[in-house]
């Protein structure tokens, strides 16, 4: 990956100022660093490119404001107007019909820094910003794909296998990914966040049903919580006697950096076995501020995977998807499931071919490491779970052996005999 410039920021807020960039002549752009103590005492990365952005749409505001998360939520880019003041935006994404019709739109600031804003092509300006596609329902598109609902005895509470449940502790993501499956969900209803009451009860399930042994906390996205909300979470389910491991789903870390925080980390410590699945799409996602954030998380002992949804014309590429799995294991993040797109309503311009899944599992096994290759899987419609798919390796039989095909096509026995 192109190393990018970056500036280190610790310093105390209110000693910030607003920051010029560089100049753009091209011998002067080098590395630049200022010592900004952070409120939180976390010392951030600032790309260059962040610092541009900033100061082109929000004058006057500090390097300290941007690193500020809450600023990023309070200042995302929530309309077709707003979208207008830094995009270009194309036919297709200036139909104001596709704004709130199945999702709303939310940008942080950040986020929107790396869209391109001259190509609505751009792999990264698609997954965020509404076409009018998404108002094209399609056969299959339904709102609720995998009968989440269906399979929820309790509010909140999604328990589909046997020893594990989904605990979606929010409504609120602080982006909003075009192909969510959980469109149904995510920021319609006029509460974002639950209450404390309403995590009880489901909290109160998981106590009662001793065979659930893994609670992955999702939404929404947990990260937009509060430190003390997220701990209150955490904290309850540790003291579960029969609960094992806590995970995380989350796409935070990608589209707002600044959340992961030294206070937050320190905090998420605390609460081992803690994993994280980071929801990643492409390769251009991963950003010196991103590389730290996560680099912070592993710091503190977190395992760091990678969840990825297959998207038409963005990570649909052999080339792009290895460059995307090479990028992640070099933050300490493991490439863990690569999701066949889901089927809601307006979501078919985003669906690929399986054929394309397979075609990239067969480009990465044996041409890469195994740590770099995920379970490419389908989430069966209708609440069926996860089914893994893998291109065929097995020819057939032959007598008692095995004829197998490996990577390069070439045909071995194995002796499958006892």
């Amino acid at each position: 990956m192109k190393k990018e410039e970056t500036v280190s920021e610790s310093r105390e807020p209110e000693e910030a100022s607003s920051l010029e960039p560089p100049s753009n002549q091209p011998d002067s752009r080098q590395e630049v660093h200022l010592t900004i103590q952070a409120a939180s005492s976390t010392v951030f990365t600032v790309s260059v490119r962040s610092v541009e952005f900033l100061t082109k749409h929000f004058p006057g505001t500090s390097v300290s404001d941007w690193n500020n998360w809450q600023w990023q939520v309070r200042n995302s880019f929530t309309s077709l107007d707003q979208l207008n003041s830094f995009l270009g935006l194309s036919v297709q994404e200036s139909n104001s019909k596709a704004y709130g019709k199945n999702l709303p739109v939310r940008i942080t600031p950040y986020y929107a820094s790396l869209l391109d804003p001259n190509d609505a092509g751009q792999p990264l300006r698609r997954t965020v910003v509404p076409v009018a596609l998404e108002l094209n329902i399609s056969p299959g598109e339904v709102e609720d794909p995998l009968s989440e609902t269906h399979d929820s005895p309790v509010p909140l509470i999604v328990h589909r296998y046997p020893d594990r449940v989904l605990f979606l502790v929010t409504n609120f993501c602080s982006a909003f990914c075009r192909y969510c499956t959980r469109t149904h969900m995510v920021s319609k209803q006029d509460k974002v966040h639950s209450s404390q009451v309403e995590w009880d009860k489901a909290i109160d399930y998981i106590r009662e049903h001793t065979e659930v042994r893994d609670v992955l906390l999702s939404g929404g996205d947990p990260l937009t919580l509060s430190d003390s909300r997220i701990e209150y979470l955490l904290a309850k389910l540790h003291d579960i006697p029969h609960i094992e491991i806590i995970r995380i789903g989350t796409k935070v870390p990608v589209v707002m950096p600044q959340r992961i925080t030294r206070d937050l980390v320190k905090m998420l410590k605390k609460y081992h076995p803690l994993f994280m699945s980071i929801h990643f799409t492409h390769p251009d996602e991963i950003t010196p501020e991103v590389m730290d954030a996560c680099n912070r998380l592993a710091d503190a002992g977190i395992p760091l995977g990678s969840q990825t949804v297959l998207l038409k014309g963005i990570n649909d590429d052999a080339s792009v998807f290895k460059k995307l799995t090479h990028e992640l294991l070099k933050i300490r993040v493991k490439p863990y499931y690569l999701y066949q797109c889901d089927p809601i309503p307006g979501s078919a311009h985003f669906r690929t071919p399986l054929e394309s899944g397979l075609e990239i599992i067969r480009n990465l096994r044996g041409f890469t490491s195994g740590y770099a290759i995920p379970h490419f899987v389908i989430d069966a419609p209708g609440g069926g779970g996860k089914i893994p798919l893998l291109p065929d390796y097995v020819v057939g039989r032959e007598g008692d052996d095995l004829i197998l095909r490996n990577y390069e096509g070439k045909t071995y026995r194995f002796p499958d005999y006892i």
